[in-house]
């Protein structure tokens, strides 16, 4: 597992940024998984320049995006579906019928679009590199405390703190869905390359938690460290309640000129 502490929210999104960009000039036809969030919001603009400035091509990736609100239709402005188009496909040359995020309206089966969503990944070749933010319990995804960590795409009941911190983005009045459909934890770790990005002090306990706690279901990011690829990138703030803060700062810049010799992506599959 690998931890990288910057100076804050805007250059987080940058090395999100970078390591993207190495990532599809090495690999033009790579699968991404997304996600949503005020986190990647800044990694997406930072992603919107650097195809603007010709420096990175969608034209032939795929994603798959962790999660969506059940019952939601694509056109809802709400929907994750819509923060996608809206924040990045729509600014970019992604075809987008190579875009994926996943749909469960009321009267689906749950179990059968779950499966549909896994063999859809597992078609396009598995997901080369995975998006996540953290959830101030430390979920990822949707998968609140105590999801199995086997978990595959299926119906999450969201706790009362998720609905509580994304009541923000709903107006007074509004109808805010209690349940969605994610991928699970077995998916994302399926992920040949999975990085997390954090910001903020008030996800410093969830960051710690993940990095530094034991293994537990009570905080599902922990399991990325059963990943062998796993990175965090995190501002100081979210850092802040970090024992192991200093060594993962001189183990970072002891890694550096090896990453900048062979680079992030030396081992993927670059026919």
């Amino acid at each position: 597992m690998e931890v990288i502490i910057v100076k804050g929210a805007d250059a987080v999104a940058e090395m999100g940024a970078q390591l993207v960009c190495e990532l599809l000039n090495k690999k033009p036809k790579a699968v991404m998984g997304l996600a949503t969030g005020s986190t990647p919001i800044a990694l997406y603009q930072k992603l919107i320049q650097c195809y603007q400035q010709g420096e990175a091509s969608f034209r032939a990736v795929t994603t798959f995006n962790l999660d969506e609100y059940i019952g939601m239709t694509a056109d809802n402005p709400q929907s994750y579906r819509s923060f996608m188009d809206r924040e990045l496909f729509d600014q970019i040359d992604i075809l987008k019928a190579n875009t994926h995020v996943p749909s469960c309206g009321l009267d689906d089966n749950p179990r059968a679009i779950g499966t549909a969503y896994e063999n859809a990944i597992s078609a396009a070749g598995g997901i080369d590199l995975q998006i996540l933010g953290i959830g101030s319990n430390g979920h990822i995804g949707f998968n609140e405390p105590c999801s199995s960590l086997s978990s595959r795409t299926r119906v999450k009941t969201l706790t009362e703190s998720t609905v509580r911190d994304n009541s923000r983005l709903f107006s007074a009045g509004e109808f805010q869905p209690h349940l969605a459909i994610t991928m699970g934890i077995a998916s994302i770790l399926e992920s040949r390359r999975v990085t997390l990005l954090a910001t903020g002090a008030h996800k410093a306990t969830a960051v710690r938690d993940a990095i530094e706690g034991p293994l537990s279901a009570r905080c599902q990011a922990s399991a990325l460290q059963t990943h062998e690829r796993a990175t965090f990138i995190i501002d100081e703030a979210a850092a802040s309640c970090l024992e192991y803060r200093d060594y993962f700062r001189w183990a970072n810049s002891e890694n550096t000129p090896i990453i900048e010799k062979f680079g992030n992506f030396y081992e993927l599959d670059q026919t």
